[in-house]
């Protein structure tokens, strides 16, 4: 019984495999098909000079980058890759401006509130306040607390 168990556990281990296998070629084959086709678009919507190519594009016999550059498709791929990668960044930028919300967040700190204001002032008016969203996000509050309690304590018993 166990033997049955075991191979059709393996069996649909196998098949789990194939199916994310296939799951990511797929993935890929569609991004690279998204991006091919919107390089297409993109050059649709130019008209660069014409289509012969002067005998300027040619040094020594072989063709120079000129001939490249003149090609729509290939300046319709340059203006996708370039927003794509501008996007990219103002992504990555967006999510380390919001790693103090994220990280009060996390740990359900009583803050969060205060924390996304303060790091909305940073982005808006000074990042001294983004600094300080930082600082109140990743402090561990609780810790300060009982230290702060155990000195005022020890303070007011003094040691005689």
């Amino acid at each position: 019984m166990s033997k049955a168990l075991e191979n059709a556990s393996t069996a649909s281990t196998k098949q789990h495999i194939v199916f994310r296998l296939l799951k990511k070629s797929l993935t890929v084959i569609a991004a690279f098909s998204a991006l091919g086709l919107l390089s297409y678009l993109f050059s649709l919507l130019t008209k660069i000079h014409g289509k012969s190519l002067p005998e300027s594009y040619f040094a020594n016999g072989y063709p120079s980058i000129l001939g490249l550059l003149d090609s729509e498709l290939f300046m319709g791929f340059v203006f996708v890759v370039t927003i794509g990668i501008i996007c990219y960044t103002l992504l990555l930028f967006w999510r380390l401006h919001e790693v103090a919300v994220h990280k009060a967040e996390a740990m359900s700190s009583a803050h969060t509130q205060i924390v996304f204001a303060l790091s909305l002032c940073g982005l808006f008016i000074d990042k001294t306040w983004w600094v300080l969203a930082i600082i109140i996000a990743f402090g561990r509050w609780d810790v300060l607390a009982n230290r702060l309690s155990s000195i005022i304590s020890n303070g007011l018993k003094g040691d005689k």
